[in-house]
């Protein structure tokens, strides 16, 4: 079957570029975020292609005084990757690995025009690659950048503007579990524990970027901190595998209520402390909930969900995963303190013994 992706060289397989080999769980994803400086408004997109399934999911979450707005849309994919739209949200390449555009169209009381400039070229991380016993549990690619937002954003008549902002998005594709999960367990596949942390940061001149995959002993399987500062090119900036995070749990739950980021750097090691202010619940765009990722909703469903993002039960296995918009402080030996801000995104499922669960 031919579609409008194969006019374009982008072909991984001899076959075309509708079938993506024979892993069900292969996606392809946008992700954004996008914050006012002082962290009051804060807007979530999601947007995913699962080509085995035939579907695509759209997401979009709007946080704002402890409330979180969401719309959904879900479609059938009909094998065409290259339409980027599903119902009212649809994701434009203004110029590949620069500047990106989201659109919501208003539906549900729910609407954006959000543009994403890179504040650099992006950082490509080390790829995922992550077996649970005999299963391919994760093989994936993600590039993460940092970007200057304009636009603006609106939820029940009230437009908040958005320029000036800041944000972060990222693409990843490969194989990650998505849709309706197995129905038939595998012997010694299950998963023990899984540990993520994610802190992209934005500061006036440079953003900071840590993530950690981490086993449930505490060894880190995938991991990256890079300081990069604006103009960056493919090769520029400070990358290191040895950099660490001291967390410090809310009491009785899975969530940070901080953190210090230690990178370690040629004059010293540099520091980010992390001051989360408020909480978005990741299920607002697909991670987990009844519009998880890849599931099957028929030809095409859209629908608005509204959470409590600071009354909520953090025990609760669907607000596991969050994104905390943090303030940062950035110290490098010999310059000056810098502020920032940026979001901590957490999720600890399982036992993980460094922080005593």
């Amino acid at each position: 079957m031919l579609t409008r992706g194969d006019d374009y060289p982008i072909h991984q397989t001899p076959e075309p570029i509708a079938f993506a080999g024979s892993d069900r769980n292969f996606y392809d994803r946008y992700f954004f975020n996008a914050y006012a400086p002082d962290g009051s408004v804060f807007a979530a997109i999601a947007f995913g292609v699962y080509p085995a399934l035939n579907v695509a999911d759209a997401h979009i979450a709007v946080v704002k005084d402890g409330k979180e707005s969401c719309l959904h849309a879900s479609r059938i994919l009909g094998m065409e990757r290259m339409d980027t739209r599903v119902g009212p949200i649809r994701i434009e390449v203004l110029e590949p690995l620069q500047r990106l555009r989201v659109v919501v169209e208003p539906t549900n009381c729910i609407a954006a025009d959000l543009t994403f400039e890179g504040r650099a070229f992006p950082v490509e991380e080390p790829r995922f690659v992550k077996r649970n016993g005999p299963r391919l549990f994760m093989d994936y690619t993600r590039l993460t950048q940092n970007t200057h937002v304009s636009g603006w954003v609106e939820v029940d008549g009230v437009r908040s503007d958005a320029s000036g902002w800041l944000g972060t998005r990222d693409r990843s594709w490969g194989i990650r579990p998505v849709g309706a999960p197995d129905s038939q367990p595998t012997p010694g596949g299950g998963i023990a524990g899984f540990f993520w942390q994610w802190t992209p940061i934005n500061f006036a001149d440079r953003s900071v970027y840590f993530h950690n995959n981490a086993d449930p002993d505490g060894t880190p399987w995938n991991t990256r901190a890079v300081i990069l500062p604006d103009g960056a090119g493919p090769h520029g900036g400070h990358h290191t595998d040895t950099a660490t995070m001291a967390t410090d749990l809310i009491p009785g739950t899975r969530h940070a209520k901080g953190g210090v980021l230690t990178i370690p750097m040629d004059q010293g090691a540099a520091t980010v402390t992390l001051k989360p202010k408020s909480t978005f619940l990741m299920r607002g765009i697909g991670y987990g909930g009844e519009w998880r990722h890849g599931a099957l909703k028929g030809e095409l469903a859209v629908a608005r969900e509204d959470l409590d993002c600071e009354n909520f039960d953090r025990a609760d296995m669907s607000n596991l995963h969050i994104q905390a918009i943090s303030e940062a402080t950035l110290s490098v030996p010999g310059q000056p303190d810098q502020v920032g801000v940026g979001v901590f995104e957490q999720l600890i499922l399982g036992p993980y013994r460094p922080l005593g669960l």
